[in-house]
């Protein structure tokens, strides 16, 4: 700490107490590294007063600051009283009110008058609209923006006034009374200051520091380099030069220092990566570079927050971390569930009657629950992805639900001071459940913050919407962290770049040095213009632009390894282009800079086939498979033998899922189940045309019968394409009867003889000892004209049903997953002949596609070979299943063009 170190020595030469010193400074950081130093000098005197400026400013102007909800909360009080045009709600004041805010504070902190400026833009509205009509329409957007700062000619004046009777001040107005009293303050104050490291000041700032000097009561110590300060060109320097410029640095009073550290011998790389998170892989890499291991003079900066994550992930053989950013609250766990919490009551403000399972399943997963809250969740869970329910009545979630211990958050709320005092007491509830440290915090700090907005609404009488409610929630998390527990004198550093002020270190390491986050550019938010900002002398996206360049620059100026890694992907808001400093110290220093390119490859990781050996106990289950095998099981063999051996011999099952569109499989079943209550009245008959056309006229009422098979709600079919799918589900049914109608008025003789026929225990063997069982079930069996059909209704498309088999592929014909339609097919012709009730019948086996309904049944045909042929090949294929031999290996689908 070069910069510390000296001005420690420079004190303790002019006084061996410190405690006559009072130590200003841009921050509190740097204090316990001059503690430190102290300790080192062995310094056993009373310690010196530290502030920062701010500190100094607020206690020369003796006013209590008030800012964020509080203000706006009064500030809406204010407003509404007068009775402004348009009288905007709180909802509404919130969406102009911040940002007003910031410009007002800039206009008092930079400006002589903030009442000039105010006017001036009212003026500045008129003068551009001096030669238009404006009409009587207050919607024109120019006449709005009139009218708003004729507003705030008459609201900001109000405002300021009444803030002042109860001595309350905003940042900015804090500023403006100082000014008034530096002069007295300087004059009569028997305090020593001493400012440190300081580059941009405010004019109230800087007439404080000025005065102080002029009265030999302040010592000021910069801290710039001949670099960027002697340049013009360099903007980093740009604050330092004008303050060089002061009167008060004379021959007897010297502007201190300026160094020239940046031009020594450094080791600069700058590193090009593809992706954001990925920077962070390269770290251990640059760990590996550095030394000293304890990494004790080492600072990791990352101008993105969002990647401590991931950075922390990568520092795990890190013995000593101390990380000074604090973790953003808004980012765990807790905040998004409160966050969906919010969002299901303004969903229920729009939708009364049922809640969407979208908005209730991430709260109920996210929000800390007792072991009993678990059970009703898992039963809620498993009722409502059975039963398909996509959009949940009040009073099915009440009857699932209601025992849950925070119920009642769920429920819409009669009042946001109600809900403000559940969400207390929830917080105050789970504090007492096993949760892990960092959820403790964060329901701790939600806990709080619920605390201070209802302590801050309850003396105001107008009403806060819900969503106004999760605004200021929302703003109060935003600007909270949870601080880490560190070591800050030990082992590694991790900052933000303004946590670094008066901090140098030997290696350093800066994460996301891209344009638009270093610096952040003109993405100001603000009502003032820039040449209006310009000509009251108010900060633009210039002057921060020169405070960022210094921050930058001084960093590196003591440093001797300097990392810069940028991120080189165009997504989002991110260009990918490299921060303009990067560009300038390539071009403009002396220093050599290596370069490298960091890809973050985006191949597939080569995975072997996962393999399951046959061992003694999976041949045990395969020994009780064989009592009920079905034809769908070795199609599944087919498809992927791991999926066979999750599904046969694990027993397990996928997991139910609601679907917002039907899927193709329950489309499926939607025909399928339609089409089994339509012939199963029919059964046992010979057709009559009468029969077909009664069940065409009552096709819906099928329809919703097969609806409840499925355990779907009738509402799922009311809207969209679901709606859509029970059209496309009724063509389908109709076409499967209109063909069973024309083939009875063309004089064929059909008789419907079984519908979902059950068949098991069909013996097939495999040699003279060993067998299988057969079982499954047949969707239709009817007798067209005397032959027996046996019909699979399928929702794909017909394929090879033509077998070709002859000795050279008898073998192996149906192990090949394009043949099953027709696998299946021969199982039931072997099933069926084999049945008592069929012996002796002429059969007929046969596919009737839902997809081409209107064609009928397409029968499988024997172009070579015969069913002894074709069930030798399934013998075989049931042989490889049992084979002890061949282990179960995953068929890796390959997809190409």
């Amino acid at each position: 700490m070069k910069f510390l170190n000296k001005i420690i020595h420079e004190l303790l030469a002019q006084n061996a107490d410190l405690s006559e010193f009072n130590i200003v400074l841009p921050g509190k950081r740097p204090i316990v590294f001059i503690r430190q130093i102290l300790e080192e000098n062995n310094y056993s005197g009373f310690l010196p007063n530290f502030f920062t400026v701010e500190e100094l400013i607020d206690r020369i102007a003796d006013k209590q600051p008030v800012q964020g909800i509080s203000l706006w909360l009064f500030a809406f009080d204010v407003y509404r009283n007068l009775g402004l045009i348009p009288k905007d709600d709180f909802a509404d004041f919130l969406k102009w009110f911040p940002t007003l805010q910031k410009d007002w504070d800039d206009i008092l902190k930079f400006s002589d008058s903030d009442e000039a400026v105010l006017q001036y833009m009212f003026d500045e509205e008129r003068i551009k609209e001096w030669a238009q009509d404006l009409g009587e329409d207050d919607d024109v957007p120019r006449k709005k923006f009139l009218n708003f700062w004729q507003n705030m000619n008459i609201f900001l004046p109000v405002l300021k006034k009444k803030l002042k009777e109860k001595n309350w001040a905003t940042s900015g107005m804090i500023h403006e009374t100082a000014k008034s009293k530096i002069v007295d303050f300087a004059k009569n104050t028997s305090e020593h200051f001493i400012f440190c490291g300081f580059n941009a000041f405010t004019p109230v700032e800087e007439k404080l520091v000025r005065s102080l000097l002029q009265w030999n009561k302040a010592q000021c110590f910069f801290q710039a380099d001949r670099y960027y300060f002697d340049d013009e060109r360099q903007e980093a320097g740009k604050f330092l030069r004008n303050h060089k410029m002061w009167k008060e640095f004379d021959d007897d009073r010297a502007f201190q220092w300026i160094e020239d550290d940046f031009n020594q011998p450094k080791n600069i790389k700058v590193y090009e990566v593809s992706g954001n998170v990925t920077q962070t892989k390269v770290l251990p890499e640059i760990f590996k570079e550095i030394e000293n291991k304890t990494y004790s003079n080492t600072a990791v900066v990352l101008l993105d927050e969002n990647l401590l994550p991931a950075s922390l992930d990568v520092m795990y053989e890190v013995d000593n971390l101390n990380i000074t950013m604090g973790f953003p609250l808004k980012n765990l766990s807790f905040s998004n569930a409160v966050k969906q919490l919010f969002y299901l009551q303004k969903q229920l403000e729009k939708n009364k009657s049922s809640y969407y399972y979208r908005d209730i399943f991430p709260i109920l997963e996210e929000l800390p629950k007792s072991a009993e809250d678990e059970t009703i969740i898992s039963n809620f869970r498993t009722k409502i992805e059975e039963r398909n329910i996509v959009y949940i009545s009040r009073k099915l979630l009440e009857g699932l639900l209601s025992g849950l211990s925070y119920y009642g958050l769920l429920k819409k709320a009669d009042h946001t001071g109600v809900y403000l005092d559940m969400l207390i007491s929830f917080c105050r509830d789970i504090k007492w459940l096993e949760i892990d440290d960092i959820q403790y915090e964060n329901v701790s700090h939600f806990e709080n913050a619920f605390r201070i907005i209802k302590n801050q609404v309850s003396p105001y009488d107008f009403e806060i919407k819900m969503e106004t409610l999760e605004i200021l929630i929302n703003q109060h998390v935003n600007s909270e962290s949870i601080d880490f527990q560190g070591e800050p004198l030990r082992g590694l550093q991790i900052m933000g770049l303004l946590e670094t002020r008066l901090l140098n270190f030997e290696n350093v390491i800066m994460l996301s040095v891209n344009e638009g986050k270093l610096p952040l550019g003109n993405s100001q938010n603000t009502y003032i213009p820039f040449d209006i900002r310009r000509y009251f002398d108010l900060h633009t996206f210039l002057e921060n632009d020169s405070i960022y360049a210094y921050h930058f620059y001084r960093l590196i100026q003591d440093s001797q390894n300097v990392h810069l890694l940028y991120n080189a992907l165009s997504s989002g808001v991110n260009t990918g282009e490299k921060s303009r400093f990067i560009t300038q110290i390539e071009m403009e220093s002396s220093h050599p800079i290596e370069h490298l390119i960091i890809e973050n490859s985006s191949e597939p990781i080569a995975s072997m086939p996962i393999e399951i050996p046959k061992t003694e106990i999976v041949m045990e289950r395969l020994e009780k498979w064989k009592e009920k095998v079905s034809a769908s099981h070795l199609t599944s063999y087919l498809y992927n033998p791991i999926d066979f051996y999750l599904s046969k011999i694990l027993k397990t099952s996928e997991t139910d899922e609601i679907e917002e569109e039907l899927s193709v499989k329950n489309y499926g079943n939607l025909v399928h189940y339609s089409l089994q209550e339509v012939y199963e009245l029919l059964k046992g008959k010979v057709l009559k045309e009468k029969d077909l056309l009664n069940s065409i006229k009552e096709i819906d009422q099928y329809i919703n019968v097969a609806i409840e098979k499925l355990k779907h709600q009738p509402e799922f079919y009311e809207k969209g394409m679901n709606y859509i799918h029970r059209a496309i589900a009724k063509k389908v049914i109709e076409n499967v009867l209109n063909h069973d109608l024309e083939l009875v008025r063309s004089g064929n003789t059909l008789e419907i003889l079984d519908i979902e026929k059950r068949f098991e225990n069909v013996d097939f063997y495999l040699d003279a000892k060993d067998k299988i069982s057969f079982l499954g079930f047949i969707d239709r069996i009817d007798r067209l004209n005397g032959t027996l059909r046996i019909i699979d209704y399928k929702t794909a498309k017909i394929k090879n049903l033509t077998v070709k088999i002859d000795e050279n592929n008898v073998t192996d014909y149906f192990h090949n997953s394009e043949r099953k339609q027709a696998l299946q097919l021969c199982i039931y012709h072997y099933v069926v002949q084999n049945l008592p009730e069929f012996w002796g019948l002429p059969i007929e086996t046969g596919i009737w596609s839902f997809a081409e309904a209107k064609k009928g049944v397409v029968s499988l045909q024997f172009e070579k070979g015969s069913i002894d042929d074709a069930m030798m090949s399934v013998k075989n294929l049931i042989l490889e299943i049992l084979n002890p031999d061949l282990s179960f290996i995953e068929n890796i689908k390959s997809y190409s063009n």
